[in-house]
């Protein structure tokens, strides 16, 4: 069986000969690292699949054919306020205002935020989700059609089609904060921006899918990242009747040109949102981030039953440890995996605390196991 035969065996229940080995990238910093401990070339640093490859990864559940549903164009970035001292104020491409401190390798403190109301909304974010022809890939599903219909599509994993987000993005340019202002203050206005990323993003698809062949992908592919390891950034039944409807509008669209598994990328205590996702046939639950919370696909199967799919849910922090901790790690996959439906991964991108030997001895062990 190729990878792509396997990966889909498994989300389909169907008997396979081996467990792929999937990743979700690294850091660049984790590249820089090994880099300097010798372990792969200076040139290799920004090559995320050879790395891979050397370590023994099958594939990335991360890459996909991308559709452009987001701000087009984004905001250039800004240099707000330079403090002198190696940090700064400066927009980013969202348009906001972030606190960038050199060497700084986590996420950025936001300062300020350009969408707080309905004119800056107008003003600044509704001319930049605008359908243009311009957000279809068209080469690039003509050139995957072509290779599909005469059967050289990739078999070393699953094609799949990335629609992007349908809420984590407004998230990200009000912030959490400006989100629940907003949603209190204007509730019109919060359903507007919900409908109006969703219109979009229905529309670009539309538009890309009439390029397709039915069975060209495999599965399509979301990210959102609105939680925190406490739960949701967002009221779960708000997030039911505002977003939800998007979500069916487009995996039903989906579903008519073969696509049956729909995956979703979201960090954090995701529980309260999964059934929403569910119930809206997003069926694939990704990275499974385990976290001080200890997520685990072996609840949610149990309480929604075979429907409900997942990648992920290894826990990358024993990369940083030793070989007995990846051991135990393995072990606590095992009846994971037994369950059928579900793919390890490491939860989210490989950090620059993960060891290079601990790393390879994980695939190793993966592939004499599974």
């Amino acid at each position: 069986m190729t990878n792509r035969e396997r990966a889909l065996a498994i989300l389909y229940y169907q008997p396979y000969d081996k467990m792929p080995v999937v990743h979700f990238g690294f850091w660049d910093q984790t590249l820089l690292k090994w880099a300097q401990e010798g372990h792969i070339p200076r040139r290799d640093v920004k090559q995320h699949g050879r790395v891979a490859k050397k370590l023994g990864f099958d594939f990335d559940w991360g890459t996909s054919v991308s559709l452009s549903t987001g701000l087009r164009p984004g905001f250039q970035r800004e240099v707000v306020k330079d403090f002198g001292d190696g940090t700064r104020h400066v927009r980013n491409g969202n348009g906001v205002t972030e606190l960038e401190r050199d060497g700084a390798t986590s996420i950025q403190q936001e300062i300020s935020h350009l969408l707080v109301d309905r004119a800056s909304w107008e003003a600044h974010y509704l001319p930049r989700l605008q359908y243009s022809s311009a957000r279809v890939p068209r080469e690039k599903l003509l050139d995957l059609r072509v290779r599909f219909e005469k059967g050289r599509a990739d078999k070393n994993r699953p094609v799949g089609i990335y629609i992007g987000s349908l809420y984590g993005c407004f998230r990200d340019w009000a912030g959490i904060t400006g989100t629940s202002y907003i949603y209190a203050d204007d509730g019109a206005l919060y359903a507007e921006i919900v409908d109006t990323i969703g219109n979009l993003a229905v529309r670009v698809l539309e538009e890309s899918l009439k390029l397709c062949a039915p069975g060209m992908f495999d599965f399509a592919h979301f990210w959102e990242d609105i939680a925190c390891k406490s739960g949701p950034l967002a009221i779960p039944s708000v997030f039911r009747a505002l977003v939800g409807p998007h979500y069916r509008r487009i995996t039903d669209m989906l579903r008519e040109y073969g696509v049956e598994i729909v995956s979703l990328d979201c960090d954090g205590c995701i529980d309260a949102l999964v059934p929403v996702w569910l119930e809206n046939g997003v069926n694939t639950m990704f990275p499974i981030e385990v976290g001080t919370w200890e997520a685990s696909i072996a609840p949610w199967r149990e309480q929604y039953g075979r429907e409900l799919r997942g990648v992920g849910g290894m826990n990358k922090n024993v990369f940083s440890r030793d070989f007995d901790a990846v051991d135990a790690e393995i072990e606590r996959l095992r009846p994971l995996i037994a369950l059928g439906g579900y793919i390890p991964c490491p939860d989210h991108r490989i950090a620059p605390d993960a060891k290079w030997e601990n790393v390879a001895y994980y695939t190793k062990r993966m592939r004499e196991e599974f």
